[in-house]
This record gives structure tokens, sequence and C-alpha cells, in this order.
């Protein structure tokens, strides 16, 4: 079985996508896949940030800790997870703009047959998990990825996360993720390394 690599790029504010970001990662490398964590960067400046108590800090300790996703990352991995915090029942500005800037590769069509999943948080029940991970299916599909969802294939998904990938509600920033919600996260970056592991050896690429 081959090392898969594995680009998990994501975006985070207040920690919680962060926090799942690294349990798919933990995961992932426990199956041996090399793995490149990155952060998107912010779009506004420090007079936008000011307005929201603690943005600036927590960038600025994210930003020393993760370097910015680039195409080239993209190109260099075998499956691709975005993680984002829920905006109005969609993806974050922030990793939009990454992946828009995927644009040149894409035509490239250096994406394509890559594996892809995706992860991400919200404040509030019902505050659109659902729609932001499956409005990123639609990215997905563009960019010519594999969709890995989870479905119901591991214990921990009938305790926290959906079947489209892992999910946390924060309750405005007062609560982090749980075990279960790690463990459904670790289990994505299992799953998926797995999958990439498979399809990169040569028996399968010939089958």
């Amino acid at each position: 079985m081959t090392n898969p690599r594995i680009l998990i790029a994501f975006y985070s504010r207040n920690g919680s996508t962060e926090a799942l970001a690294e349990a798919v990662a933990e995961g992932a490398r426990a199956l041996g896949a090399e793995v490149r964590l990155r952060r998107a960067r912010e779009m506004v400046g420090p007079e936008i940030m000011a307005m929201a108590p603690g943005w600036a800090e927590n960038a600025a300790a994210m930003n020393e800790k993760y370097e910015a996703p680039t195409a080239d990352d993209a190109v260099w991995a075998d499956a691709i997870i975005f993680g984002t915090p829920t905006r109005f029942g969609g993806i974050a500005s922030e990793l939009k703009a990454y992946i828009d800037g995927l644009g040149g590769v894409w035509f490239q069509g250096k994406l394509n047959g890559k594996l892809g999943g995706v992860f991400g948080s919200t404040s509030s029940k019902h505050g659109g998990n659902e729609s932001t991970l499956l409005s990123i299916y639609n990215v997905m599909a563009h960019l010519g990825l594999i969709i890995v969802p989870l479905g119901y294939s591991h214990p921990a998904l009938f305790k926290a996360g959906t079947p489209y990938g892992a999910t946390f509600i924060s309750q405005g920033d007062t609560q982090k993720p749980g075990e279960d919600d790690l463990a459904v996260a670790r289990y994505q970056g299992e799953r998926i390394a797995q999958l990439a592991a498979r399809i990169g050896e040569p028996n399968n690429a010939s089958a």
C-alpha cells in the first residue's frame, strides 16, 4: 500500500474548524498519509477584523502555525479535504477565494481524479452545516474530484457529524469539539487516506 498525500485546506476564525482539521490530519497520518495542513487567509483588513473581538489575535496565531494553501499543494495531493465554518449556509469567503484561485490548475486538468472530502462547523443548531458541505460538493464536482462521503460507515457517525462529512456546532463559540465530534473527523481522515492508498496501488490502477 502506497503512502497517500493529503491536503487539508481550511479556514477557521475561532478554532472550531481548526480542531476538526487537526483531527482529520491525525486520522490520515495514522494510516501513513503525508499531510499538508493549510489555513486560508483573511480577505479583509485589520480595521474590519478589529470589529470582532479576538479575530485578529486568533488569525495571527493560526497563520504562524499553518502555511497558506497554494495551487501547488492541490497538484501535489492525492486527496483534498476542505474545511470551513458556515457563512449564511455556505462556504466561508476565505476558503472560497483559495478554491477560486485553483482555476489555472483546474484548466490544465491537474485536479481530475483526486479524492475530495469536506468538513465544517456552525455557531448554531440548524445553522447550515449540511447545506455548507453540500455546496462544496458542487465545487468538487467542477474540479473533477472524486467525492468521498462518510455515509454511516463508522459507529461515531450515529453520535456526531453527518453522512457528508464531519461537523460541529459551537453554540455561539461557547463549546469546543467533543470526543464524538473529533472521532468522526479522525475517521474521515482515515477513510480518505485508506481509499487514496488503495487507488494508488498498481494492481488497482490497471484493473
